[in-house]
């Protein structure tokens, strides 16, 4: 479900519109354009391309490329084609569900290759014979900018905007010009000049567009343009934020302005209320003065912390004031840094990071304060839009605020998190309203998962054996009901999709689903749909039947677990419980951590077979679970449940997952859930279930570590999803068969390092909390792999691994004499400065570090947050320019079975012909898409972004204020 940021390769039909022909030729005209792209390894002697073939003639039924490398390049491996090579010679043949493509249509494949010397591109392609990339010019699309009004423009409510835009086509006609204001379309212009009048314009701030159309269907979204329509305002003073951490020995700032332009100049004045603690004041920007021309621009106040012996953090209230207008306040606390034994420069930077992660100008959080994914929205990598959320970036808010809690000794952010997280992304009752029907003799029916998207809708099939769900009347005994308490994965924040809660359109955050379709979806394949499908939108039977075959739909609701984000969530709330009992406070948190252990509780779903069938089933007609039987007491992928939203229809269904990657483990978190007494499930078998999963974990990792020490994908119960038989000689572990790609195939889901910098974290933080000897002897190994392969330099930038290759495979698992695991090795295919991972990965050195008295791996610690620190700071947070080549695939077809067709809420079409950006056209409007769409339209380079990921950003400032914990 998850795809990190990593490069995706191109796999599937980028689709187009085209034209029947009249009549059908007696013999096919094969005319064709090839677009070949290559990225280099970083002088490992390894390289990726990407090729995109179009066919501009007669439509094939099947097709084969051929090229010749210019020089000694050989292709390694390839997808969406049969590759060959002799000599220099390459040939690359249709795949079974990619051979027919039609006049205007594209197929991308691609291939990883090696090279020595320079890696020279070839130059000439044909498709079955006949040479490539002489069928004419490709249509340009248009030029289009706004005119009217200018950037900044400001007007008085109720306003009359005059917009105008200039549009022409090189190579045809302009059609149309639409003005927009977000996504809402305002007006249309057919002809020169192209204008529009808003009338009756409310209070507001707006973002305008116009969309240019030529004669051909192409179109250009201008730069967005930003206007202020202001209205009756209260004469008040603005302070931004209004919660403030300070630094004890140091300082912080935030920003005053006033919310309208005064007759004349204002001074305003800031002081600190009484009763706040005596440690924090004014050292600046006490007394500030406002004039009619700078009352918007915002002027700094500074407040300071002094250096003090005690532990206590203070707080202190700061009021802005000035006659006449309405005061702001400024909360002010105190973080303390280890008790005024020194000047802790990382908890410092922490309490920086947390100021810029909470002050609303930078955009983290919405209204409701809900994280979003990125502060950017033109983000697709695991969910499709920036300002969508994830139970990842939650789990992250909750670690955040755990750690804000250990500096100052206030836990009220902690409380508050929680019950964020429990009101916005845990269904409720009523999101859940059918769970009273559910049969834990009969969890769900069956249906396969299958390799290739275009096998779905998959069949539901009732002969195939279900096993018993062993823990449903536990959970109702202990807490009273059959709901669930775990986090749905994936929120639309903003309602950008339109679903709304339950079909009503509107309510936000909104409960919403993309992949659900095999290994083989990527992101830029899927197709969005509401987590509660009341048949609103999408088609007849909304969006259903594009995933599982029935006789009849019934109107249903259904939500996915990511129990790695569940299992973070009691990690933090671990570390709350820790510090806060350091500090004698644990009993003011109490509450939200009993709630911790009742998430540990339903987590233990994520343990069990999809269908909770035995473990080592080699087919469908294997045997089915009675009991524990069914559990790998690991953490899966995922666990989902569901059921009918009409309270008469009387069902529901809940299932595990059958496949386990490395990545989602979590043995900290097993360790608390069965050894700390407030975080001890109430479950009758729920402690000796997590005490189980510790010690399977350990297994699991020492079970799939490399020679080198990486460790590799996972395993399953359920080869290809199906249940069918792994190939002969497959390894073994508790019967599952290992997988070096557990789940996804697109990418390839263990070649990012940082999910090895994820899971290993946990292993650290188990050998820091807990002296454990085998997680010491995992880390042992990893750690030196990692560190010998990781570069700092003497500016301090850095390099660390990126994507992982694998060969061979492990030893099956004999838990009395483990083999060595000689024949399974891990290579480094390129490097990274991944700020985030970064951040994680310096977390897995200083637990180490810290534990074992490593003082290189401490040391290398410290050098990666200083390099973040030193080169990758901004107003916001810390970042880096990304150049995002995969969004070539934003045009990407997805596969939709022929002759379904319906509608998202907008109203884009969703049919045979739709593509990523099709059903998404309201990404036009996002003020980054036209460097995007000139990318699209080879007019542009691949688009670069400096993107701020909330769970990025949360893990520097965690490992900068652990850093100053760990080594004060």
């Amino acid at each position: 479900m998850k795809r990190r940021g990593v490069w995706l390769a191109l796999t599937s039909l980028l689709a187009g519109l085209f034209t029947m022909m009249a009549s059908v030729p007696a013999s096919a005209a094969v005319a064709c354009t090839v677009e070949y792209k290559a990225n280099n390894w970083g002088g490992s002697g390894g390289f990726g391309a990407e090729i995109k073939i179009t066919n501009s003639g007669d439509a094939w039924t099947s097709w084969r490329l051929t090229f010749a490398f210019p020089g000694n390049q050989r292709v390694t491996q390839g997808w969406s084609a049969t590759w060959t090579q002799s000599g220099a010679n390459v040939t690359a043949a249709n795949m079974s569900w990619n051979g027919s493509i039609s006049n205007g249509q594209s197929v991308g494949i691609g291939f990883n290759g090696s090279y020595s010397g320079t890696n020279v591109d070839p130059t000439s392609f044909a498709i079955n014979g006949t040479t490539c990339n002489g069928g004419g010019t490709t249509p340009q699309p248009p030029t289009v900018s706004l005119t009217s009004p200018t950037a900044g423009q400001t007007y008085t409510a109720p306003a009359t905007v005059n917009l105008a835009a200039s549009a022409a086509d090189s190579d045809g006609t302009v059609s149309k010009v639409d003005f927009y204001q977000g996504s809402t379309l305002l007006g249309t212009d057919t002809s020169s000049p192209y204008t529009y009048s808003w009338t009756n314009v409310a209070a507001g701030s707006y973002s305008l567009t116009a969309k240019a159309t030529d004669n051909s269907g192409a179109s250009t979204t201008s730069s967005p343009v930003g206007i202020t329509v202001s209205g009756t305002q209260t004469s008040s003073i603005v302070v931004s934020p209004t919660s403030l951490l300070v630094p004890e020995g140091s300082s912080a700032t935030y920003s005053v302005s006033l919310s309208r332009a005064p007759s004349s100049n204002v001074t305003v004045t800031t002081s600190k209320a009484s009763g706040g603690d005596a440690d924090l004041t004014v050292s600046s920007g006490g007394s500030l003065t406002f004039t009619p021309s700078n009352w918007s621009t915002a002027q700094t106040v500074r407040i300071a912390a002094a250096e003090d012996s005690d532990q206590t953090a203070g707080t202190a209230t700061f009021n802005s004031t000035a006659s006449g207008w309405t005061s702001g306040s400024l909360s002010a606390t105190e973080a303390d840094n280890d008790g005024g034994t020194g000047d802790n420069e990382y908890i410092k930077r922490f309490t920086t990071m947390y100021n810029k992660l909470h002050d609303p100008a930078n955009g983290y959080f919405s209204p409701q304060g809900v994280p979003y994914h990125s502060v950017e929205t033109l983000m697709v990598e695991a969910p499709d839009h920036g300002h969508e959320t994830t139970s990842e970036a939650f789990s992250y808010f909750l670690w955040l605020e755990a750690v804000y809690g250990q500096v100052t000794g206030t836990w009220t952010n902690f409380n508050n998190a929680w019950a964020t997280m429990e009101k916005y992304i845990i269904p409720s009752q009523q999101d859940q309203p059918t769970n009273s029907f559910y049969d834990a003799s009969k969890p769900a029916t069956y249906a396969g998962e299958w390799n290739n998207i275009s096998q779905y809708p998959s069949k539901l099939d009732s002969g195939v054996s279900v096993g018993r769900d062993p823990i449903a009347s536990e959970l109702q005994s202990a807490y009273g009901n059959k709901d669930i308490y775990g986090m749905h994965w994936l929120l639309d924040v903003d309602n950008t999709y339109g679903f709304g809660r339950c079909g009503d359109g509107t309510t936000k955050p909104a409960y919403i689903n993309t992949y659900q379709r095999g290994p083989e979806e990527s992101v830029f394949e899927t197709i969005p749909q509401p987590s509660c499908d009341t048949m609103k939108f999408g088609g007849p039977n909304g969006y259903l039947d594009l995933f599982t075959g029935d006789a009849s739909y019934a109107k249903q609701w259904k939500y996915t677990n990511a129990p790695d984000a569940d299992a973070r969530a009691v990690q933090a709330a671990y570390w709350a419980y820790t510090w806060a009992k350091a500090q004698g406070k644990d009993s003011q948190i109490s509450a939200t951590v009993a709630k911790a252990a009742k998430m540990g509780d339903y987590l233990r779903y994520s343990m069990y077979d999809k269908y909770f069938k035995k473990q080592g089933c080699t087919s469908t007609s294997c045997a089915a679970g009675t009991g524990k039987d069914s559990s790998a007491y690991l953490l899966s992928w995922y666990y989902a449940w569901g059921g009918a939203t009409d309270t008469s229809a009387g069902w529901a269904w809940r299932i595990g997952s059958s496949h386990n990657h490395a990545g989602y483990q979590n043995p900290l978190a097993a360790w608390a859930l069965s050894n700390v007494d407030a975080l001890k499930p109430k479950g009758a078998t729920a402690v000796t279930d997590w005490s189980t999963s510790l010690t399977r974990q350990l297994e699991f990792y020492r079970w799939l570590q490399s020679t080198e020490g990486a460790i590799a994908g996972g395993a399953t119960n359920s080869w290809e999803g199906h249940y069918a038989a792994p190939p002969s000689g497959t390894p073994t572990f508790y019967g599952m068969a290992y997988d070096w790609q557990p789940v996804y195939h697109d990418p390839p889901s263990n070649q990012w390092f940082g999910f090895q910098a994820w899971s290993l974290e946990r292993v650290a933080e188990l050998y820091y909390a807990s002296g454990n000897t085998a997680a010491k002897a995992i880390l042992d190994k990893w750690v030196a792999w990692a560190m010998a392969n990781t570069t700092i330099n003497a500016d301090g930038t850095y390099q660390i691994p990126s994507t992982l290759k694998w060969t061979g495979q492990p030893d099956t698992w004999n838990a009395s004499n483990p083999g060595s695991n000689a024949s399974l090795h891990v290579s480094i295919a390129d490097y990274t400065t991944d700020v985030g991972v970064a951040g994680s990965y310096a977390k897995v050195l200083m637990y180490y570090a810290a534990k074992a008295n490593n003082t290189q791996a401490r040391d290398m610690a410290k050098a990666l947050l200083d390099g973040i620190w030193a080169n990758n700071q901004d107003s916001k947070g810390v970042s880096l320019p990304e150049t995002k080549t995969d969004y070539n695939r934003l045009d990407d077809a997805i596969y939709v079975p022929s002759g379904w067709t319906g509608k998202m809420p907008n109203g884009d079409t969703i049919n045979s012909s739709s593509t990523f950006i099709s059903i998404r056209s309201w990404y036009k409007n996002d003020p980054d898409w036209p460097k995007v769409q000139a990318y699209l339209n080879g007019t542009g380079p691949a688009p670069t972004f400096n993107y701020h990921r909330f769970w990025a950003q949360v893990d520097v400032a965690v490992a900068l204020a652990e850093y100053g914990r760990l080594f004060p």
